[in-house]
């Protein structure tokens, strides 16, 4: 047999995310629907992996990059800090496995972008929060990354590759089934996302939603709008020397182009931070701005250690996410919580702790979940900036209130941490509460 010569390019990477994103747009209500104790992300698993995939697929819009490892890495930051709930964390990390073993290829043969998916199941596996205990999920993701292996081996083309994933899944997921007796939203999601690529590298995907143009873009009634799913996954940290700009004049460009703008004014210079999806462009924006630069642009999307760009408002805080009720918002301002707030029926992204921890509130913060659906997410953002963070797992509202009761703003992060999870610990024992 001769071996297989088959290139995968980046427009067929391309059409793969929009296939899966259009397959993710029909499936989500029904994954809603399903179980999904395995990932503990029973509100709406499926809108987290539609958002998570959102902003995976968004990535790829207006972007004219020709090769296959630019592409998948601009998918992999956005995923990762676009995503939402423990589902969205594990769907991102099969993206991000996937840009490690695609790094630096303009074109991949059949067997490195199977061998790349595998990687994302191993990035997917290392992520989930219980790794003595595979759930259905991993379960179904290491059962596809065999039948992929499989085919690998044997030299066979893409399509076939993705062919003998999506058989060996489906055969994982419904034994799972019969074992359990109902069917996995995290599984069930995979497969989604498998057949969704194969539908979209055969260009037999229905939703004309990511034809990466704006008037395709739009939100169609309850669906979930795309272009609230864009990620800024860049930091860009600036100097102006000699500024001959007015900050006026500075301050209104850069909130055209970026998000979590800040700016120091020191002497002459101009210190300038912020977020963007197109480093080029805000480089672009300044030249004229002053006589000499320094600039470096940091990827959020892996471990940084981001030092406050002026002086810190506190030595500490807690990020305390909620939903949007007046009364529970009250209550962790009175205990010292800085608020992240969820919009109605939504779930906070990675990017949301990221954005938080780069405004220089403080030097250091405590990230406190108020739900084991936001556990893996707040996870995540630790491990995105692991000088300046530490979680304590609370998985409810009143454990929030308990742990903050114990916070003291003079006593180090560590001993923090340790007062808040005895307490979170005591009040579990007491109530006979389990996560």
């Amino acid at each position: 047999m001769s071996a297989n010569k088959e290139i995968i390019t980046g427009g067929d990477y391309k059409r793969m995310i929009a296939g899966a994103y259009s397959n993710f747009l029909l499936e989500y209500e029904e994954l809603n629907k399903l179980n999904a104790i395995s990932i503990s992300d029973t509100v709406t698993p499926g809108t987290n992996f539609l958002r998570t995939m959102g902003a995976a697929a968004m990535a790829l819009k207006d972007n004219n990059s020709p090769g296959i490892g630019a592409l998948s890495s601009a998918v992999a930051n956005c995923a990762v800090l676009g995503a939402r709930g423990n589902a969205g964390v594990l769907l991102a990390q099969i993206f991000r496995g996937m840009a490690k073993g695609l790094s630096g290829k303009y074109e991949a043969t059949s067997s490195v972008f199977g061998r790349a998916f595998q990687y994302g199941i191993l990035y997917a596996h290392r992520a989930a929060q219980d790794k003595k205990h595979e759930g259905p999920m991993i379960i179904t993701a290491r059962a596809a990354a065999k039948g992929a292996h499989l085919a690998v081996r044997a030299e066979r083309p893409i399509s076939e590759i993705l062919a003998a994933a999506i058989a060996s899944g489906q055969k994982a997921l419904l034994e799972a089934e019969k074992k359990d007796g109902y069917v996995d939203a995290g599984a069930k999601a995979l497969m989604v996302l498998l057949n969704g690529c194969q539908n979209g590298l055969d260009g037999n995907f229905v939703s004309p939603a990511l034809m990466f143009s704006s008037s395709a873009l739009q939100g169609d009634g309850g669906v979930p709008e795309p272009k609230n799913d864009v990620v800024a996954p860049y930091c860009l940290e600036l100097v102006v020397h000699n500024t001959h700009a007015k900050m006026n004049d500075i301050r209104k460009c850069l909130n055209k182009y970026g998000k979590m703008v800040i700016i120091e004014k020191a002497g002459h210079d101009t210190k300038i931070r912020l977020h963007a999806d197109r480093p080029s462009v805000i480089v672009e924006q300044i030249m004229g701005w002053g006589d000499s630069f320094d600039f470096q642009v940091c990827n959020m999307a892996e471990p940084h250690c981001l030092s406050p760009l002026g002086k810190s408002i506190a030595p500490f805080a807690v990020l305390a996410p909620t939903e949007n009720s007046r009364s529970k918002m009250q209550l962790l301002q009175e205990k010292g919580a800085t608020l992240l707030v969820a919009a109605a029926d939504e779930s906070l992204a990675v990017g949301n702790f990221i954005s938080a921890m780069h405004s220089d509130a403080a030097k250091e913060y405590i990230l406190l979940p108020n739900s084991p659906t936001m556990h893996l997410v707040a996870e995540q953002a630790q491990h995105l900036m692991p000088n300046r963070a530490a979680v304590v797992y609370a998985g409810s509202f009143s454990e929030q209130l308990a742990a903050l009761e114990v916070y003291d703003a003079n006593l180090s992060l560590a001993e923090n941490c340790c007062r808040m999870e005895k307490v979170i610990a005591r009040l579990r024992k007491e109530t006979g509460s389990i996560l």
